[in-house]
């Protein structure tokens, strides 16, 4: 059952597969459903400034993937093959009865986004991808390859901090969370954190976000969605950011998804470094506003 916050989006708690729980996050909204999928390690969260100024003309939905925010977090690597991650989003749509809706995704968020479309055709009915994790597979990072410098730098992550306003002072200034507009980064610290004893911890845990950087570099990660991007039934767009520190290959990405690619300046984060433009890409090529 929904738990509504006067203040902020009802929060909805799905059982998705045996003994995985997954949370979700309704802004409500005018409009028609767009769900908002989030990077690895961080949450449904980060949305919430773009959600709140969406909610105009959309209803805005954002979910906590496995091993984030509130969501459970399983502890085998194999439970969280991107193609699982996809299926868990394809319950929740089921349980909230959404169909042929719009769909945004970005890094993880949107490689989960491109195989929810594999796993059921149409259940999109257009696909925003921000900087989506759709690669080949690299022989440099392949299991028993050299160490994943993502997954190596997740686990030295540092996990607790005295309170909320710490961890911001923390990224405040440390790339590549510098790269967040600060009312993202507030978010990120409201939401991707939970009270633990005499201060905060990050609801991701280091471990689990390194399983799926690892995870990403296999067969079941980037690879499955690169796949399926040449099949995709959803017409889609690419936004990339023209300094992003991810190999460019988002123009393959765009040719071979026969997806318009849409470049703007800045990093990674593309949705959350500039809240207005992260509303402005998601209505113009998402719902189709601006079309």
């Amino acid at each position: 059952m929904p738990s509504h916050r006067r203040d902020g989006p009802d929060l909805v708690d799905i059982d998705v597969a045996a003994g995985v729980r997954l949370r979700v996050m309704d802004w409500g909204g005018p409009g028609p459903a767009v769900v908002l999928l989030h990077p690895n390690g961080f949450c449904a969260g980060l949305y919430e400034p773009v959600a709140e100024r969406l909610r105009r003309v959309a209803r805005p939905i954002a979910v906590d993937l496995r091993g984030h925010g509130a969501s459970s977090a399983p502890t085998d690597a194999h439970d969280y093959a991107f193609e699982h991650l996809a299926t868990d989003v394809v319950t929740v749509l089921d349980a909230l009865g959404l169909h042929g809706v719009v769909g945004v995704g970005g890094s993880l968020g949107g490689a989960v986004a491109v195989l929810v479309d594999r796993l059921d055709p149409g259940r999109w009915s257009r696909l925003l991808l921000a900087e989506p994790v759709a690669f080949p597979i690299s022989d440099e990072w392949a299991p028993g390859g050299a160490e994943n410098p993502m997954a190596a730098g997740a686990r030295r992550r540092r996990d607790r901090f005295p309170d909320r306003a710490a961890l911001v002072d923390a990224y405040r200034d440390r790339p590549p969370l510098s790269q967040l507009a600060p009312e993202a980064l507030e978010a990120y610290a409201r939401w991707g954190t939970v009270d633990d004893g005499d201060g905060v911890r990050l609801a991701c845990r280091p471990e689990v976000e390194a399983m799926v950087f690892e995870v990403s570099t296999g067969p079941d990660g980037a690879a499955a969605a690169w796949d399926h991007l040449a099949r995709l039934a959803a017409p889609t767009t690419i936004v990339a950011g023209s300094d992003t520190f991810l190999p460019d290959v988002f123009a393959e990405q765009a040719t071979r998804a026969g997806a318009e690619l849409v470049t703007v300046p800045g990093g990674h984060f593309v949705l959350h470094e500039d809240t207005a433009r992260g509303v402005e890409l998601i209505e113009q090529y998402a719902i189709g506003t601006d079309r």
